[in-house]
């Protein structure tokens, strides 16, 4: 009776396998059963970063011809962050902040400190890119968002995944377009804006992922609407195509992985490189 082992001669060839070898085939042993509704809700985090970079360039747009005040700005991007470090606090009830050890007056001598240091370079900023042309400095910013969208951290646990970067990359954007606005107050008001933007309103929304869903869900579709609200007001066709984007991210594509999960058909079996699973580690010392 053939067996499977090399060590001992046998009477059939050497590519030579009988019924049995069959019975250890396992199909799809890894692969995941996905939930249409799930799949839809765990989109939200690329609408939502999509959203931001929206709302940022038309926010840009807007300061650049004249529509938009850099006061009225900052008075508003004040307020709204006051209500989202309120909001940050109340979702857990401050059991995060208790467990980082962070106090309230940490945070507002870091927020202090950063004003102060955006306020003070912002000369330099408005004036860092005067020998650049603007169609070089528009390409640069296309693509450092488009890196930001890139490296952003969605959920995923990938190599390509890097916050820091994806987070340099928003602000190095947000320096090269606030340096083509007319004065410094602008340059300065439009980093501290891609600040809260990019930066804290990330931070409330995972905490509203983890805490709240249904408040996350109902966040995730109104802060859609106003970019799509606000780039109507620049360009109809922008805000179709941006419309069909977003549907394409948050309704086709979960579809789409959800039917071709049913086409996989992985097969594992004797034939697999061999798994150690026992522990080695005594081997090491």
């Amino acid at each position: 009776r053939w067996q499977k082992v090399l060590y001992e001669r046998q009477p059939f060839p050497d590519n030579y396998v009988d019924q049995r070898f069959l019975e250890e085939l396992r199909k799809n042993v890894h692969a995941r059963q996905y939930r249409y509704c799930a799949v839809v809700f765990q989109s939200g985090a690329v609408v939502q970063q999509l959203c931001s970079v929206c709302v940022f360039v038309v926010t840009w747009w807007y300061m650049d011809a004249g529509l938009l005040s850099p006061q009225g700005l900052f008075g508003v991007a004040l307020i709204s962050s006051l209500l989202g470090y309120v909001l940050f606090d109340a979702v857990d009830g401050g059991a995060g902040r208790r467990e980082s050890g962070r106090t309230r007056w940490a945070d507002l001598k870091s927020t202090l400190v950063f004003a102060a240091f955006t306020y003070g370079f912002s000369p330099v900023l408005k004036t860092l890119t005067e020998s650049i042309s603007t169609d070089t400095i528009y390409a640069m910013s296309a693509l450092m968002l488009l890196g930001h969208l890139i490296f952003f951290d969605y959920g995923a646990n990938a190599a390509i995944v890097s916050s820091t970067l994806s987070l340099n990359m928003a602000i190095f954007a947000s320096v090269c377009l606030a340096s083509r606005l007319p004065r410094s107050l602008h340059a300065f008001v439009m980093v501290t804006f891609a600040m809260q933007i990019f930066a804290l309103w990330p931070m409330l929304q995972k905490k509203l992922k983890a805490q709240t869903p249904p408040c996350y869900v109902g966040v995730t579709v109104l802060f859609a609407l106003a970019a799509l609200l606000g780039l109507a007001t620049i360009s109809s066709v922008g805000a179709v195509l941006f419309a069909s984007l977003l549907l394409a991210i948050s309704c086709l594509c979960p579809y789409c992985l959800i039917r071709l999960q049913l086409l996989k058909d992985n097969i594992h079996g004797p034939w697999d490189e061999a798994e150690i699973k026992e522990d080695l580690s005594r081997f090491l010392m």
